[in-house]
């Protein structure tokens, strides 16, 4: 497999895209499904202790999803009267034809956002460059709670411990702890931090992040929002429904009783439980893999047209 953190950055061929309306009515759509839950959750006024993870760890709002991007290097139809004329980081454009119609504006994104997109062009390469790691067994989460009962600290979700305080604490204790994602582990209680083997921190954060890791998986939403409207809309959707997918097994394998939501817990205190979540890690790093090809496409997109533009 080539090194993805290498790799010859080409300048992208010119799409130009003639079905918007039909594309953003779907993807509008498929926005609506993969958010149905949440959405419902909240106009019950109730909170959904899976769910909102997605939407305040990764602030962002069903609207966001909802719009449709083609993406850097497209031009799409638009009449002059379409609204995305006035979009952010928009211009008008002529198309072959003579048509009317939008791109993404390069060098105005860059100058907002050039240094994201750096950062994200180098953590996801490096990661995809890596070979993944299978053996942590979604341990981080019980970190977060080792030990709180007896500090008095409360635990991060108002659910029940499913094998409660002294059951919790002892699955960690009998575990090897070795989490490389910073910002799970900078949640670990203090006694539990003292007992990961690995000491990740924001600044080696580009050099310790692994393609097996959960967290660094459902981080994919994240840069894709970062990219904002330079990342086509099937590829936010996709990394969206990724972290959702990932975020149910988070939770399943955690220390809290998830059954209220129908969740069947992935008991990773028992040997099956363990085969269980190998096996989903596995499937999630797969799929984590493609979309981080694509989101380098992305970046390699914008920054090989702003250096022909420069």
């Amino acid at each position: 497999m080539p090194d993805l953190a290498d790799a010859p950055r080409r300048a992208p061929r010119a799409v130009v895209v003639r079905d918007a309306p039909d594309r953003a009515t779907a993807h509008a759509a498929r926005a609506d499904r993969l958010t149905a839950v949440w959405r419902a959750a909240r106009e019950h006024g109730t909170k959904h202790a899976i769910e909102d993870f997605l939407f305040t760890y990764y602030p962002t709002r069903p609207g966001v999803l909802r719009r449709w991007h083609a993406g850097a290097g497209a031009a799409v139809s638009a009449p002059l009267e379409d609204e995305r004329h006035g979009w952010r980081w928009y211009r008008s454009t002529t198309l072959p034809d003579g048509e009317a119609g939008v791109t993404l504006d390069t060098p105005a994104f860059l100058a907002d956002r050039g240094d994201a997109v750096r950062h994200v062009r180098a953590l996801v390469g490096a990661t995809a460059a890596r070979p993944g790691s299978f053996g942590c067994f979604g341990l981080h989460e019980w970190a977060m709670v080792y030990r709180d009962a007896a500090t008095g600290r409360d635990h991060r979700h108002p659910l029940p411990l499913r094998l409660g305080h002294d059951g919790t604490d002892a699955v960690v204790e009998s575990h090897r702890i070795g989490c490389s994602h910073f910002d799970a582990y900078r949640f670990f209680t203090p006694e539990a931090r003292e007992a990961n083997e690995l000491r990740p921190t924001r600044e080696r954060q580009v050099a310790m992040e692994q393609p097996g890791c959960l967290h660094a998986n459902m981080d994919l939403f994240k840069w894709a929002l970062k990219l904002g409207p330079a990342v086509p809309g099937d590829l936010l959707l996709d990394a969206f429904e990724l972290a959702r997918d990932i975020r149910y097994t988070d939770m399943a394998a955690s220390p809290y009783d998830v059954s209220t939501y129908g969740v069947e817990a992935v008991a990773i205190e028992t040997p099956e439980g363990k085969a269980e979540y190998v096996r989903r890690q596995r499937g999630f790093a797969g799929r984590a893999n493609v979309l981080r090809r694509r989101l380098i496409g992305v970046c390699d997109a914008l920054l090989v047209r702003s250096s022909i533009k420069g």
